[in-house]
């Protein structure tokens, strides 16, 4: 039956009475002809019936089109019924196959470490707040002006989440508005950029290669790799190479001759402070916005244990899952008030609200993901506790740690490895594994297979972003399992032997390409390594790493039922 025919006969449909329900049609057509006639000619008998109870008993509800016209049997029990338990069955009971993908996944983030700076393990309530009714609402606009009627709970949490918002990071309202709709960091950036330029206006940022991210206009001398960088004309500033720090003079003398619209402070792979004060005196040089993305640190910047962007920043974007520890979303955060005063000591005013609103709705976006900005809100709330900053204070006591085991020379009781500007100063450590004679496209996949999710990341000097020269590696994640600085020296122990089973491996791989006369490629060495059921020492450790972090808990789940 169509959802036509559905609509205009389901109320009568339901006070059918058993017998009407069967046929002996065969065909399709037959079956639909059939279905129709019934429904009318008992539709009128029904009407001359009497309200006995005797015919009440016989009724039940025909939705089941195929049930009843084509078998010529009345359906089992009641549809009404099947059709609740649809909605209302537990996921495990639903979708066993789904059920046991997660299941699965559990089970993976229990017993493995996740070394990942970018991803974090959320709490439960911000997980409840996920899996709320907020996600059945259609919400386009903005509280008080919204496309849909029903939203006044939705407005509330919207406002309560921009009010935590300015509350987490210590900003007054008269002077600092945010955005809570973007659905994730990198078209927050984009909806920053076309809010504040026209198509072919010009845009600094980090270079890749030296630690940006690619929403920040990543392109290389053949190809336009972000979109970004096909709708604006990007350039960008770098590291100074001998010190792995950001090159300020030479970003100011870029700055000075290329004249952008707009000046991105922010990095995916930097594990050092951003000098936010020279940037913004780049920016006002030039009359460029400074933009700080703080994706990565914004956690840190909450918790107050890193300088804060809002100082010296026009604008501010964030992801909302990483060292903050909420749901996979966004937040634009944009000044209000005097920008500058001209040679005249007259004010200029930012403009920065209605442009960048207008930019994500109805610019790029349409209805706002209601269950993410109420999810963020707990998060925000969670953000401004003693906890927090608790938390966050292990972060960096964390990553101090691991980077000094890594880092010292083995002389001294370290591991000798390279780390990208000597150190770090916030929750990131990326070690450049060219002294190696590896890469990290090798060493990740030694790690994943025994059981450390890290990610390979390209460094100074690296041409290849698929086979990099380094690892990059962050604290938050295992930070919130529990782990303290001892802990993270004995991670830094399990990367030392992945990397030394990876150059063994490498070697024996190269070797059989060799004889083989094939070409030595990537693929050669990860068809060569397999799952590494076959090497005993990826077993040894695997069973070592399994053992070790599946006594920390997950912060979602009860001791025991894990």
């Amino acid at each position: 039956m169509s959802l036509a025919a559905f609509r205009g006969t389901s109320r009568a449909l339901r006070t059918l009475p058993r017998w009407a329900a069967t046929t002996t049609t065969t065909t399709t057509a037959a079956a639909r002809l059939g279905a129709r006639v019934q429904v009318q000619s008992c539709v009128a008998a029904r009407r001359s019936q009497s309200s006995s109870a005797a015919s009440l008993d016989g009724q039940q509800s025909v939705r089941d089109e195929s049930t009843s016209a084509n078998t010529g049997v009345a359906p089992n029990g009641s549809d009404a019924d099947a059709g609740q338990k649809l909605l209302s069955a537990h996921l495990r009971e639903a979708d066993p196959a789904v059920f046991d993908i997660i299941e699965k996944e559990k089970k993976r983030q229990k017993h493995s470490i996740n070394l990942i700076p970018s991803e974090n393990f959320t709490s439960q309530a911000v997980l409840d707040a996920l899996g709320s009714v907020m996600q059945n609402k259609y919400s386009e606009g903005y509280p008080g002006a919204r496309y849909y009627a029903g939203n006044e709970f939705i407005d509330q949490s919207e406002r309560l989440c921009q009010q935590r918002a300015l509350e987490a990071f210590g900003l007054s309202d008269k002077e600092w508005g945010v955005n809570v709709q973007s659905l994730s960091g990198a078209p927050a950036n984009l909806y920053v950029y076309s809010a504040l330029m026209n198509t072919h206006d010009r845009l600094m940022g980090l270079d890749l290669p030296h630690g940006g991210h690619l929403s920040h206009g990543y392109q290389t001398p053949t190809k336009k790799i972000s979109a970004v960088s096909k709708y604006f004309e990007t350039v960008p500033y770098r590291l100074d190479e001998e010190t792995g720090l950001i090159d300020y003079v030479k970003l100011d003398e870029l700055a000075t001759i290329y004249r952008p619209k707009i000046i991105v402070a922010g990095a995916s792979a930097y594990g050092r402070f951003i000098d936010y004060k020279a940037m913004k005196a780049t920016a006002t040089k030039v009359g460029a916005y400074l933009v700080a993305d703080m994706a990565h640190i914004s956690g840190m910047v909450a918790a107050k244990v890193l300088p804060s962007p809002f100082n010296y920043a026009d604008i501010v974007t964030t992801t909302t899952h990483k060292s903050l520890r909420g749901p996979r979303g966004a937040m634009i955060f944009y000044r209000k008030g005097v920008r500058s005063v001209n040679k005249k000591k007259e004010e200029i005013m930012y403009d920065l609200e209605g442009p960048i609103n207008a930019s994500v709705f109805p610019g790029h976006q349409g209805g706002p993901h209601n269950h993410t900005i109420t999810a963020l809100s707990v998060a925000l709330k969670q953000a401004q506790s003693p906890e927090f900053r608790a938390y966050q204070e292990q972060v960096l006591a964390n990553a101090q740690a691991f980077s000094k085991r890594l880092s010292e020379p083995k002389n001294s009781g370290g591991l000798g490895y390279k780390v990208v500007s000597g150190g770090t100063d916030n929750h990131l450590v990326l070690i450049d594994l060219k002294p190696q004679h590896v890469d990290g496209a090798r060493v990740e996949r030694v790690l994943e297979l025994v059981g450390v999710a890290s990610n390979k990341n390209t460094v100074p000097g690296d041409k290849s972003a698929m086979v990099p020269g380094g690892l990059r590696m962050g604290t938050p994640a295992m930070t919130t399992r529990g782990f303290n600085e001892d802990d993270f020296v004995r991670v830094a122990d399990i990367v030392d032997r992945a990397v030394t089973i990876a150059v063994r491996v490498d070697k024996a791989a190269r070797k059989a390409a060799e004889d083989k006369g094939e070409k030595y490629k990537l693929k050669f060495f990860f068809d060569h390594l397999g799952s590494g059921e076959d090497d005993s020492e990826i077993v040894q450790l695997r069973s070592e790493v399994a053992d070790w972090v599946g006594t920390y808990p997950l912060p979602w789940i009860e001791e025991g039922k894990a």
